[in-house]
């Protein structure tokens, strides 16, 4: 004990005015840089990043040398790759610089909300626009971030309705050909862009649109819910996890989404989720 209250002592004795400046600087650097991948899929990489981490230094402490060689190449790996995976991120913090944004203000703003409320509105939409014909695409998003995906679209930052939902996919709106991304109870973007998945349609009998091949893409790698409505058919359908679940009801919509929104942290879903999700063949 009175090592480490020596340790200390002299510590404080040679700490000087710039080694504060500088660790509070680092600081400030850091969390701005926290607030910058937050709500991206950067933080699951991050995170894998740091297990991998903490592998390396518990295999390091009990000498087990064979564990400790492969996570030292997997991290030369990670950090050739480093520039390649955070490309989005490293892009979106030089144009934040350039504009003077990047140290001003809450890069996001993470507000409760009732999740209820957000289905219900979903679940009318789709009535709705499943009546009508008219073809939409929602994303709600759970753990996994989709800045990068947002960004491609227009920004809105409204409060989630279903008149909303369903003026932006009428086929007079100039948005209406894109997803709508929701975060919270908040509709963050709309006309935005998602990556098209290729596995499935190679996989199908019968080819699937476009929106259903975005909606299986998006959530093909991420953990993102994908309500699609049909613009032939009017058919509803959910895509989770890389799966499609096609000609849901309103109470089958209900389920899916209370089960997914409702319990965001769960690694598994409850409700019978794994059967809702085994595609039916038709």
């Amino acid at each position: 004990m009175n090592y480490w209250l020596e340790v200390l002592r002299q510590f404080v004795e040679n700490l000087r005015w710039q080694d504060l400046l500088d660790i509070l600087l680092v600081s400030f650097i850091l969390y701005r840089l926290f607030l910058l991948i937050k709500g991206t899929r950067a933080v699951q990489l991050l995170r894998g990043m740091l297990m991998l981490l903490v592998a390396y230094l518990v295999s390091r402490a009990l000498g087990l040398n064979t564990i400790t060689w492969l996570v030292q190449s997997a991290a030369t790996m990670i950090l050739v790759a480093i520039p390649v995976v955070f490309q989005p991120e490293l892009r979106r913090a030089l144009s934040l610089l350039g504009q003077g944004e990047l140290f001003r203000g809450e890069l996001f703003n993470g507000k409760a909300h009732d999740p209820a409320k957000v289905i219900d509105e979903i679940i009318l939409a789709a009535r709705q626009l499943s009546s009508r014909k008219i073809g939409a695409l929602i994303i709600l998003e759970r753990q996994t971030g989709l800045q990068e995906f947002i960004e491609t679209g227009t920004p809105l930052m409204a409060l989630v309705s279903s008149d909303l939902l369903t003026s932006i996919f009428n086929t007079q709106s100039p948005l209406h050909d894109g997803a709508i991304i929701i975060r919270g109870d908040r509709i963050a973007a709309a006309g935005a862009l998602l990556p098209l998945s290729e596995s499935f349609r190679r996989t199908q009998k019968r080819p699937i649109g476009t929106r259903h091949r975005a909606a299986l893409g998006l959530t093909e790698t991420t953990d993102a819910i994908a309500v699609v409505v049909s613009e032939e058919t009017g058919i509803i359908s959910v895509a989770h996890m890389g799966q499609l679940q096609r000609h849901l009801t309103e109470d089958d919509l209900r389920v899916v989404l209370s089960g997914m929104v409702q319990a965001p942290k769960s690694g598994t879903m409850n409700l019978n989720l794994n059967n809702l999700f085994m595609f039916r063949k038709s």
